[in-house]
């Protein structure tokens, strides 16, 4: 008995560092930011105390374009899980065959995943430029007479600036949940394959009858990662679109805009808040949908 009182001392004073960091750096911020959520405070200033207030003024679709927000975030989930991840899996699929230069492949689409996202907007910009590699290409063909500049590439009031931010999204992350399906396919033993093979089965027929199956767990994973990230996304959107815009705003965009350039600490946070629930709801789901399938 004593033995064991002991064991479990050693392993709490193991662990106490790694909680205290998780207490620090996740836990902390959580209460600090629904803590702040129920006030009016410009981060330096005295707090005044607005209880809901701050969240009645994000339902408010007259004051605040939260709403929009949360729906370019929702179709940047769709587009993720229903294009991105599509992609992903028919490249690990592919690859997973043993084709010839596998690990060439392989680290080719990986490397965006490496790129700084800043480095990958500016460059998309300059893709996008007047003189960029697209307006020369076109201007090549004859498809254009002039050159068109960022906004009009952009879809800048068309409705398209959203799906135009998707674009680097979709280049640098693929070869991200690619890498993670490709571990899941290798782990798929070989004796299936051959067996299925003898039986007559083409690779497309092993692929969804047998790989893909024993992969369910990591498709949900990637899935997760996919609408999860989409709802946090920030960097490549503030980069092409700016986070004054209200056409491509996403929920991270505008708790950007109120906490830094507005100093509306109050707003930000309530706005946090609301993006951690909606993750962890999405989360969740996800979660129930793949375990009812199972």
């Amino acid at each position: 008995m004593k033995r064991k009182k002991t064991d479990g001392i050693t392993i709490f004073l193991f662990l106490l560092p790694a909680l205290l960091l998780f207490v620090a750096i996740l836990v902390a911020p959580l209460i600090s930011s629904g803590f702040n959520s129920f006030f009016k405070w410009n981060g330096i200033g005295n707090k005044e105390f607005l209880g809901w207030k701050n969240y009645k003024s994000l339902f408010d679709k007259s004051q605040i374009p939260f709403w929009h927000s949360v729906r370019n975030a929702m179709l940047l989930a769709g587009l993720s899980v229903f294009i991105q991840l599509p992609l992903a899996l028919f490249l690990a699929l592919l690859l997973g065959r043993g084709i010839k230069g596998e690990r060439f492949f392989l680290s080719v689409n990986f490397l965006p995943v490496l790129i700084s996202t800043v480095v990958i907007g500016q460059l998309w910009l300059k893709i996008f430029h007047p003189e960029g590699l697209v307006n020369a290409l076109l201007l090549k063909i004859g498809y254009l007479k002039d050159p068109l500049n960022v906004p009009q590439w952009l879809g800048e009031g068309k409705g398209l600036l959203l799906y135009s931010c998707f674009i680097p999204m979709l280049w640098q992350y693929v070869g991200y949940h690619m890498l993670l399906m490709y571990a899941g396919v290798k782990s798929v033993p070989t004796e299936l394959r051959e067996a299925a093979k003898i039986d007559g089965a083409t690779d497309a027929q092993v692929d969804w009858h047998i790989v893909i199956p024993s992969m369910k767990q990591i498709i949900k994973v990637s899935v997760i990662f996919a609408v999860t990230g989409s709802l946090k996304s920030y960097d490549l959107i503030a980069i092409i679109a700016g986070i004054n815009s209200n056409e491509a705003a996403v929920p991270s965009t505008l708790l950007k805009r109120h906490m830094s350039l507005r100093m509306e600490y109050g707003l930000g946070s309530a706005i946090a808040v609301l993006l951690i629930i909606l993750c962890f709801a999405c989360s969740i789901a996800i979660g129930a949908i793949f375990k009812e399938r199972d």
